[in-house]
């Protein structure tokens, strides 16, 4: 992970948050304060982001974070898989912000280890998209690896995939797929989103990579795939989510991309309670 960019993410996150000073803790709590806080989880979950949640603390300073954990690793309901010990401001200014990381990133992690579960045995891989959060894009394909999924694009500069509107731009499958190949290098695989049969063809007679097989029911998978026969990768995508995965499983799919890893996720619930004054 490209700290650089995780730096600026938690920077952005803490001037939003703390735009002059934490006033509740300056009310009650005195300068110079130490203390120590428990780190917890509140349910069953993969963790991923711990080296996120260590370096908001490390840019506030003054705090020392102890974790019993390592990203992939699972937490249980009630089990304390850190502790933090520290500036008693910094601790209570950062929380928020890395809970909120951590958490984010946890969830992902461990919605896409719940994929993979169900599509263990088959010879297809779960993708993330390009539904993520705005600007925190590499933690949360961070977290689908640390789940056990695969990254699909990380951006727009990251390879060719020919969707609806470049080719209804283009005029046809065969024209986009020929404009792609004559303006990048040869080493650059071209995907094509396609939504029906004919695309399906048409894109195996342009010589595409890879075809991906777009909000086509069941049935027509089977036919596609048919088609299709080992000539290129298959990928599937369109609304599969955990709740209609295992109809997919055993299609002998190469490839699922579900938005759904990152975009409607929910944050693992964890928390730092127990705070103490030592010092």
């Amino acid at each position: 992970m490209n700290f650089l960019i995780v730096d600026k993410i938690i920077k952005d996150a803490l001037v939003e948050d703390i735009p002059t000073e934490d006033i509740s803790a300056s009310s009650v709590i005195p300068l110079g304060s130490i203390s120590k806080i428990d780190l917890l989880a509140k349910e069953d979950g993969i963790l991923a982001g711990l080296d996120v949640f260590k370096r908001v603390f490390a840019i506030l300073g003054d705090v020392v974070v102890s974790l019993y954990k390592n990203d992939g690793d699972r937490a249980f309901t009630g089990e304390k898989f850190g502790e933090l010990v520290g500036n008693t401001h910094n601790i209570l200014m950062g929380e928020r912000v890395a809970l909120n990381l951590l958490g984010r990133m946890s969830g992902i992690s461990t919605t896409t280890n719940k994929a993979v579960k169900i599509l263990e045995g088959s010879k297809t891989k779960i993708l993330d998209t390009r539904k993520t959060t705005p600007n925190l894009r590499i933690l949360e394909k961070y977290s689908v690896k640390v789940g056990g999924g695969e990254n699909h694009r990380q951006n727009l500069s990251d390879g060719v995939l020919l969707k609806d509107n470049h080719i209804s731009f283009a005029g046809s499958v065969k024209k986009a797929v020929e404009l792609a190949k004559n303006n990048n290098s040869f080493v650059r695989k071209i995907e094509v989103e396609t939504e029906t049969l004919e695309m399906v063809k048409e894109a195996l007679d342009a010589g595409v990579d890879i075809i991906m097989l777009d909000n086509m029911s069941i049935e027509n998978i089977k036919e596609a795939l048919s088609l299709i026969n080992g000539k290129c990768l298959v990928e599937c995508s369109g609304n599969i989510t955990l709740n209609n995965l295992e109809n997919y499983s055993n299609l002998g799919i190469d490839y699922i991309s579900s938005g759904a890893l990152t975009h409607s996720v929910t944050p693992l619930d964890l928390s730092m309670k127990n705070l103490r004054e030592i010092k």
